[in-house]
């Protein structure tokens, strides 16, 4: 298998970089390239006499001297190399800053679901490109409790909610991302990203709300850590 990946991607050209949900989708002249980070991967363009970091697990050798390097200590990331990108991505939900994602179609999106919302907002067949960080931010931004039902939403709420979810990400691109304490994540360039100074809620458990003052409580839901001021998003 990696014999064949190797012979199908060696003298391919890049067309064109883009993405689709989490995936970083890359258009070569045949087929796509998508790579899924998960939760600690990097890619990184550094010179191809650099040495290795130990953990990059994939590299590609560039024609002008420099490699694209995929870094991921936790070995959760994925490499795909496929003639349709729907061959990965199928099953994701609409882009939420697609121009066709209008408010009416969140609505609809939401019709259909009873579930709790920070569990929806992370669900990627519901709507792809969402992670934790962002999720909670949106939900503050909206002032809704994450363990609210989506049915149990009101037109003014849903539309709050479409608006978070649209304003924290547009920001959180704005600032190239969001890299923690932890320095997990940069650009290619190596660059951090600056969004996590506008956090609002997000790892600052015990610290006081920005709105209200109240100290902003954590939890754990579906197994991710999930924060909320307790006053501005009163369940």
């Amino acid at each position: 298998m990696l014999d064949e990946f190797e012979r199908r991607i060696v003298g391919r050209q890049v067309a064109s970089v883009g993405r689709r949900g989490k995936y970083v989708v890359v258009s070569l002249d045949e087929g796509f390239l998508l790579i899924h980070l998960k939760m600690s991967g990097r890619l990184r363009v550094l010179p191809a006499d650099e040495p290795r970091d130990e953990h990059t697990h994939t590299l590609f050798d560039l024609d002008d001297g420099r490699q694209l390097r995929f870094q991921d200590m936790r070995k959760f990331g994925r490499v795909y190399l496929v003639d349709d990108p729907d061959q990965v991505t199928s099953g994701l939900g609409p882009e939420p800053l697609a121009d066709a994602f209008s408010l009416d179609a969140f609505r609809q999106l939401l019709a259909r679901r009873s579930g709790r919302l920070k569990s929806l907002l992370l669900n990627q067949q519901f709507l792809a490109g969402i992670g934790n960080i962002y999720a909670d931010e949106s939900l503050f931004m909206a002032r809704l409790h994450p363990l609210r039902k989506a049915d149990s939403l009101v037109p003014a709420e849903q539309a709050r909610l479409y608006t978070g979810i649209r304003t924290v990400l547009s920001q959180a691109i704005a600032g190239r991302g969001t890299t923690l304490d932890d320095s997990g994540y940069v650009d290619a360039e190596g660059r951090t990203g600056v969004y996590q100074e506008h956090i609002a809620v997000y790892g600052r458990a015990g610290e006081p709300c920005p709105a209200c003052q109240t100290a902003i409580e954590r939890m754990v839901l579906g197994g991710r850590s999930t924060h909320f001021c307790p006053k501005c998003q009163a369940l």
